[in-house]
This record gives C-alpha cells, structure tokens and sequence, in this order.
C-alpha cells in the first residue's frame, strides 16, 4: 500500500505569550518569557506563586457567555485555537466530504477547574448532591474533540489521547497515521489545557516539580541551566489543520510544511522521572527517524521536551548524544518551554508549530534564561542560548515526554511541492 503524503495547511495558538498563531511565532523569535505571578487566585500561601498565564485574553471575544458557561477552560482554549487553524486552512471552502475530516485531540487533564469548582460547591453545602447538569460534560477530556467537531460539522474519526504531557504529540501522530492511511482527507489536531488552578499548582507542588523562583518568574523556566529547578506550569492550546496533499493540492491550499515521521516508546521505569540513561527518549527520537526513512544526519533542529528539571534535561541530552552521534554538534536544539512554560497535554502541539514555523523560515528559536553552564552537560552542544538563530531548517524533529514514561517525537519537512 502506498502511503500518501501529509501536510499542514492550517495553525492556530494561544498561549501565554501570544493570543494568536503570529503573535505566538513573534514572541519566540524575540525570546519572551510568559511567567508572572498568577492572576486568576490568591497564590500567597503556595510554595509557586506564579505561572505562564494567557495575557489579555477574554474568551467572551470568541463566543457568548452562554456557550463559554457550558466549557471548562480547556475547551474554550481548544475552540478558539481551533477556529483559527481552520479559517487559517480555509479547510470548508471548497466544499469537502465532511465524512473525511475528523478531530484528533490531545489533553492530560480536561477539566480540571470544572472538577474542582463542583467539589467546592459540594463540599461547601449541606450535603445535597446538587450538581451543575454540565459537570460531566465539561469535565471529561474527550470533550473539546467533541466540541470542534459539532462546532464545523466534521464526521471523521473523533477522539482525544491521553498520555500526560505528551498527549497532543500523540494526537499530531494519530492524526498523521490515520491520513497516510487513507482513511480521512483531513484532521484537525493539536491539544489544551488549562490546570492554572489552586489544585494544578497545589499537586504539581506536592510533587516538587515546580520551579519555586517567586522573585523572578521570568526567569524562572531555564533549561540546560546549572540552577534548574523545575518546570513553570503554562496553559493554552495549539491546533493544526492536516490534510493528505493531494486534497490539499486540489483545493489550492497554503502549505507551510509536511509531516514526515512519528515515534513512540515506553520509558518502563519511574511514575514521574525519566529513565536516567533516556532510553526512552532515544527510542522514540530512533522510531521517529525510522518512520520517516531519513538518518540522524538529516535532522536540523530539535526542539526538545526540555522542561527545566535537574533530571529530565540530563536524560534528554544524553538521548541525543545516542540517536545523533557526531552530528549532534550541527544540530540546533532548543526548549521553547523557557517562553511558554509547560503546557502539559497541549506542549506538544505548540512546539510542532514552533517546528513548522522553523522549517518555513528557516528560523531557529532560542532557549532563553540561560545563566550559568552546568557541568554535567556537554556544553559543546548548541542549545541556541537566548538569541534565535537564522540557519537552513530542512527537518526538524520535536519531542514531548509524559509522567507514565510516555514518549513520542514527530518530524515535519520544509515543504518543496
């Protein structure tokens, strides 16, 4: 069976550094750190009291209050990214078989707000179990899949992965997969989430994942930096139109760039920290090459997991040095989480874009924060400390890594025709 090729004809973000896909884009190139101290509760008795918040945004913008009452904030997300991937794509213009088109979505957590605001107005009560008829819905994680879909009348496959902070990545591969196959024309694919909330913040801290740099949010994400000491929690969404070339082709679609290859693997090791040697991430890098039929060679970039924390970016790197060897040191590689934060379930799909975007300008975009060289790194290594960097970008490869020793990696090419 012959595989057919797939590309990206639409994108949509919001994030905590840009409320739309140029702005996103913008904001990385010029090194934008997103962290501040948190808006949306009173942090003052939590160990983090800061985190990439989305700035200015007000989802009252993009719907009426009668709709956003029925979504948890992670689906609100998903819908606003989602509209503007597909007016992006302009994917219903020309009149497609909606049977073909399908949502692959990607979230860790779903309605985290949701559940924690109904607890609170249980708990708070006489002990009447009265809840709001939308809890479940709002709550649940396949639901912003199921929302995109009814909101564009798509019939095509329809369902969210779930693999912790590697779910959208997993989605993006999905949603690749199941194109090649033939067996929808397009996807829309990608991931939110949105755990700024007193029990993301609160769990997170219990499990001392956290960056605690309260006097200087900003600079509080660094990765490859000797003084790491966690990851700073984001929230948002990105989405991404794929669609089989030809389809793309007939229709006169705009291309920004084509998806070449997927890997997955299994960590088989902790609950929370990355196996030490990354063998994990070596084998989905290893699987992602394979998928695609290119070499280590073949790769110009890599935007890594790299979340800021003193044990996953030592593994990562060590990854690297295994799948790339020698080309390792011609490599660009950069954590764009040092801007954005950790968005968990939604990394994956705002660093695809970030690929996407690298490989049609040829642009690298930096790792900011960067202070101090640690030791226990190969320094050699060109992590793109705190300036961006214009070079050729053929291929490059992104990575996200989930609690569960979740790992996958999706390559995307410089599209040529």
């Amino acid at each position: 069976m012959e595989l057919k090729r797939v590309v990206v004809t639409g994108l949509g973000a919001l994030t905590p550094i840009g409320n739309n896909l140029s702005d996103y884009w913008d904001a990385l190139k010029n090194g934008k750190s997103g962290a501040a101290p948190i808006t949306q509760f009173d942090a003052t008795l939590f160990k983090t009291q800061f985190a990439c918040e989305l700035k200015n945004f007000d989802i009252h913008e993009h719907m009426d209050r009668k709709e956003a009452r029925k979504l948890d904030q992670f689906s609100q997300y998903a819908m606003v990214s989602a509209a503007e991937a597909m007016a992006d794509a302009a994917l219903l213009d020309a009149n497609p078989n909606l049977d073909r088109i399908g949502v692959i979505w990607g979230s860790g957590i779903g309605g985290l707000k949701t559940f924690q605001d109904e607890s609170q107005n249980f708990f708070a009560g006489d002990g009447t179990p009265r809840f709001n008829p939308f809890f479940i819905p709002k709550m649940i994680a396949d639901i912003a899949a199921g929302h995109i879909s009814i909101q564009y009348g798509l019939r095509g496959p329809n369902y969210v992965t779930v693999s912790a902070c590697a779910s959208s990545t997993n989605a993006i591969i999905d949603a690749f997969n199941y194109i090649r196959l033939g067996k929808a024309d397009a996807i829309v694919t990608g991931g939110s989430e949105a755990c700024v909330n007193e029990m993301g913040m609160g769990g997170f801290n219990a499990l001392k994942a956290l960056s605690t740099r309260n006097d200087s949010p900003e600079t509080a994400s660094r990765p490859f930096d000797l003084d790491r000491e966690g990851f700073v929690l984001g929230e948002g969404s990105g989405a991404l139109i794929l669609e089989e070339y030809e389809h793309a082709k007939r229709r006169g679609a705009k291309i920004y760039a084509e998806v070449v290859g997927g890997g997955m693997s299994g960590d088989a090791y902790h609950m929370t920290a990355p196996h030490p040697e990354g063998i994990g991430a070596r084998n989905t890098m290893l699987a992602a090459l394979d998928d695609a039929g290119l070499s280590p060679e073949d790769i110009d970039y890599v935007n890594v997991h790299g979340t800021s924390t003193p044990l996953g970016d030592v593994a990562e790197v060590k990854a690297i040095h295994d799948v790339f060897g020698e080309h390792a040191y011609k490599l660009n590689i950069s954590s764009t989480k040092s801007m954005t934060g950790h968005l968990l379930g939604a990394a994956g799909a705002i660093e695809a874009i970030a690929c996407v975007k690298a490989v049609q300008e040829d642009t690298v975009p930096p790792t900011i924060n960067h202070f101090t060289d640690d030791p226990a790194l190969d320094n050699k290594l060109n992590f793109t400390f705190n300036k961006m960097q214009e070079r050729t970008v053929k291929y490059a490869m992104s990575n996200t890594f989930g609690f569960g020793g979740h790992n996958t990696t999706v390559i995307v090419k410089k599209y040529q025709g």
